[in-house]
């Protein structure tokens, strides 16, 4: 059904950057999660929201600095603006050079990870542990400030393990914002650093919304954004009431097609697609070009299994991705056929409606 669509649109890439400047529109972004914010995802999820700030995985320093191919974790999309990099890390010359290539690179906010309660990054002195070393956390800061002029944030929790005097988080966003720092990101959660895994602490130590609400009423020139168990817009319109901005997780990677109301329900524009099907036929050429590249289709569909999430065919058009797409020999012709099961299945249940 939709190989004529593909070729009609060959020449169309996802809608066009926006917010490239130094100036970047944080009332709504998209968490950096490992392993799932990655350039594929995002060029998809740019076909459903022009104005969302996307943020890559976290990439550590190290990574960036002790191999000779930067790009294999810097380069990404042009469509793929407002974009951020979020950086692991806590030697303040390390940072700073990663800032530059930040900038270089052409991403519009370099941001900090003091938020990862992996034991893994701890070993490291990065993520979460980071709360307990505020003095580092401002070398970090300071450095990265230093080395580059597109802006520098900060993503954070509320505390660490049973610390739960909302001054601990008062007391911490002081003390960085000494720096010049303006921009705070917070999961409005504690971290636990020993005892629970990485989704445990996602999951288990209780939101504390209000929390970042007074955070804005006692730094009111600060940006405070809030992240942390937020499922639907409307929750989102909610907070906005309280903070300048908040930032979505796994909802938006789980339930894509969230992303399609953002542009008009929070920034006052129209709508870039208005099915699933328009944003899977922007999506296409992507998949066409990388494929083209050798990228395997499976690294490619596995970010758009949920895009029929609730809908007839939905479980279909994962069971069928999730078996062909792995194939060495899979082609775009996989997506197609997934895809038309999809309107088929819509279809029939239209029928059987009609019918009633």
């Amino acid at each position: 059904m939709l190989t004529q669509t593909v070729e009609k649109n060959a020449h169309k890439t996802p809608s066009s950057p926006v917010n490239t400047g130094p100036s970047v529109d944080r009332r709504f972004s998209i968490a950096p999660m490992l392993d799932w914010t990655t350039s594929d995802f995002r060029v998809f999820a740019r076909t459903l929201s022009k104005h969302t700030l996307l943020y890559t995985e976290m990439v550590t320093t190290g990574a960036i600095l002790q191999g000779d191919n930067p790009d294999r974790f810097l380069k990404f999309e042009e469509c793929e603006h407002p974009l951020a990099l979020q950086l692991g890390g806590s030697d303040p010359g390390a940072l700073a050079k990663c800032a530059k290539y930040a900038e270089q690179y052409g991403y519009d906010e370099v941001n900090l990870n003091v938020g990862c309660p992996s034991d893994k990054v701890q070993n490291s002195l990065i993520g979460a542990c980071l709360m307990a070393h505020p003095n580092k956390v401002k070398d970090a800061m300071s450095a990265m400030l230093d080395a580059t002029t597109i802006p520098v944030t900060i993503k954070h929790r509320i505390g660490l393990d049973d610390q739960q005097e909302y001054s601990v988080l008062r007391d911490f966003v002081g003390e960085i914002a000494t720096t010049g720092t303006s921009t705070f990101i917070v999961h409005a959660r504690n971290a636990i650093l020993a005892g629970l895994s990485p989704k445990q602490n996602r999951e288990i130590p209780p939101l504390k919304y209000d929390y970042v609400y007074r955070l804005k009423h006692d730094f009111p020139d600060l940006e405070i954004i809030l992240n942390g168990g937020i499922k639907t817009l409307d929750e989102c319109q909610q907070h906005l009431q309280h903070v300048d901005g908040v930032m979505i997780g796994r909802e938006a990677y789980n339930n894509p097609w969230i992303l399609s109301e953002v542009d008009r329900r929070l920034y006052g524009s129209n709508d870039l697609v208005h099915t699933r099907f328009d944003a899977l036929t922007a999506f296409l050429p992507f998949i066409e070009q990388q494929l083209n590249k050798g990228e395997r289709l499976m690294h490619l569909t596995r970010h758009i299994l949920g895009i029929f999430l609730g809908q007839p065919g939905g479980k279909l058009f994962r069971r069928y991705l999730s078996e062909n797409g792995h194939k060495a020999d899979a082609k775009i012709d996989v997506l197609l056929e997934a895809i038309d099961m999809v309107n088929f299945q819509l279809n029939k249940a239209k029928d059987k409606t009609n019918e009633q």
